[in-house]
């Protein structure tokens, strides 16, 4: 009995929680077979938080087209991505960092599909300088986390920003404290641009810091530097564009100017990479885009791949669920890119779409090819025109729609990871979240084009939400399967409190009143 009180309690956790979770048409020259219709198809994943944004919108607009079809991401950073894609536990993982030669040889058949480009920013908190634009020389960004320059009036940093009143104040500094493609990006980076930080620290997910405060996650380093006066981290360009924090202009390569992070020098950095990257099936080892020339280029760029073996037998039930895997990743690739610029990633060139569609096509099942590009697809015409018309209706996550780019972005991303991290560690908030999903995207796309189309709607969902937004974070300090249910007890009280009990009573109180006017 109290095993069942305790998942009962857990599955209505989750239900509240589920609210912020969001699953996802494909047409490119020639395509995968569409997931079969007939069949419902749960696909995990797990990896990178740099890309999570993205793959997250990707999830709401690919069940759009493909209603039976539910992915769950876990964005656990590119280490433990990497991890479980090694241990073959998902069906696909996510990592800004291509497989060292150890790991492929740990993972051998790996497939590299490149899925987007984003950037990594430099986040500060200055309350002398409330706004963007902190010139940065490639010197001062490696003396600052290498702890030589530890003061913001050092001279390296006021001689480029002599228009600032930089104070005397000690810096404190923010990195991943978990294995993670950003802090590979980042100290790539540093690792091209300072000969010390070669020497000393080098490049990995995770590396010895020579000082600073550690957290978990790019929205744990930019929680950290928006609460912390004086600090200064690295975060993904999305998570600075969502919780508005501050970031640097940095140098480029050729240092003839400091480069504002955003898609065009973004994209101007990865501009020529596409003519000499490796097939999907070769090594990556060495592919970079950071400090790429260009005087337009920001250097602190980056791939984020799709890690996928090319033989999916051992990380699927059956040959019907490896087509899904393919089918939807190959969305992701092509139709999906349309959706990268609103997030802040570049989207994917003709060219690099094109090698990665020639690594999906090399894909079996236990030895059997799943994707003929010479095969009439199982998709009809009439299914085509209807997946384009599911896709132009928009939809998508109610509250991920009320929430973007507010001040609830990052409450909302937390929240996301406690579910993926804790909740969803459970079988009955696993075993949920299928048959929720398929409840809560009959009525959430509805609502989410309502709030597109009125900025007032989208407010008043955007307020009666917050209660609730609240509440949820202190399951953060759930660990243990006690202090879930007790935990969730809480929250569950809470909310029925906020959304049922409090209005019934308000309710009551007015009718009454207005009851006993009417009878005086």
């Amino acid at each position: 009995m109290v095993m069942k009180t305790k998942t009962s309690l857990l599955i209505l956790l989750t239900a509240v929680l589920g609210a912020l979770v969001s699953p996802m048409s494909a047409d490119a020259a020639t395509n995968p077979d569409i997931p079969d219709p007939n069949q419902n198809f749960v696909l995990t994943g797990a990896g990178a938080t740099f890309p999570f944004p993205l793959i997250d919108l990707w999830r709401v607009e690919y069940k759009n087209s493909f209603d039976n079809v539910d992915l769950n991401y876990q964005s656990i950073g590119s280490g433990g991505g990497i991890k479980q894609h090694i241990e073959t536990t998902v069906n696909f993982a996510a990592s800004d960092k291509p497989l060292t030669e150890s790991e492929r040889e740990l993972a051998p058949g790996t497939l590299h599909i490149p899925e987007s480009i984003g950037g990594v920013v430099i986040a500060y908190n200055l309350p002398e300088v409330p706004y963007d634009g902190l010139k940065l020389t490639a010197d001062a960004v490696a003396g600052i986390f290498l702890g030589e320059i530890t003061k913001w009036n050092d001279p390296k940093i006021t001689s480029e920003n002599p228009e600032l009143n930089l104070p005397d104040a000690e810096i404190v500094t923010v990195h991943r404290s978990d294995g993670s493609g950003t802090t590979f990006i980042f100290t790539d980076y540093l690792t091209t641009v300072s000969s010390t930080w070669d020497e000393k620290v080098g490049i990995g997910k995770s590396v010895a810091w020579p000082n600073g405060l550690g957290a978990a996650g790019n929205e744990g380093v930019a929680s950290i530097v928006k609460s912390t006066e004086y600090s200064i981290g690295y975060i993904e360009l999305a998570y600075a564009f969502q919780t508005g924090i501050d970031f640097a202009y940095v140098e480029n390569a050729d240092k003839t100017a400091f480069i504002e992070p955003s898609l065009e020098s973004i994209s101007a950095a990865s501009s020529g990479a596409s003519d000499s990257l490796p097939a999907a099936e070769d090594s990556w080892v060495g592919v970079s885009l950071v400090n790429a020339p260009g005087t337009q280029s920001y250097p602190i760029a980056s791939f984020t791949y799709l890690l996928v073996f090319d033989d999916l037998k051992s990380v699927t039930d059956s040959k019907a669920q490896a087509k899904a895997v393919i089918h939807m990743i190959n969305w992701m690739i092509t139709e999906g890119q349309q959706y990268s610029s609103s997030l802040l990633y570049v989207p994917l060139s003709d060219k690099v779409v094109k090698l990665s569609q020639d690594g999906l096509q090399k894909i079996k099942y236990d030895g059997e090819l799943l994707w003929d590009p010479n095969a009439v697809s199982t998709a009809s015409t009439q299914e085509v025109k209807q997946e384009t018309v599911n896709s132009e209706e928009g939809g998508g996550c109610l509250i991920a729609t009320a929430t973007y780019g507010s001040e609830f972005a990052p409450q909302v991303q937390q929240l996301r990871e406690i579910r993926d991290n804790q909740l969803m560690n459970t079988e009955s908030g696993s075993a949920f979240m299928s048959g929720f999903n398929e409840l809560y995207y009959t009525f959430s796309p509805t609502i989410a084009d309502m709030e597109r189309e009125s900025p007032i709607f989208k407010e008043a969902v955007k307020l009666g939400l917050t209660p609730m937004l609240s509440t949820l974070a202190i399951m953060e300090n759930a660990e243990t399967e006690s202090e879930v249910l007790g935990l969730g007890l809480s929250v569950i009280a809470l909310n029925l409190g906020m959304y049922i009990a409090a209005p019934a009573m308000m309710f009551y109180g007015i009718s009454k009143k207005v009851k006993s006017i009417k009878l005086s």
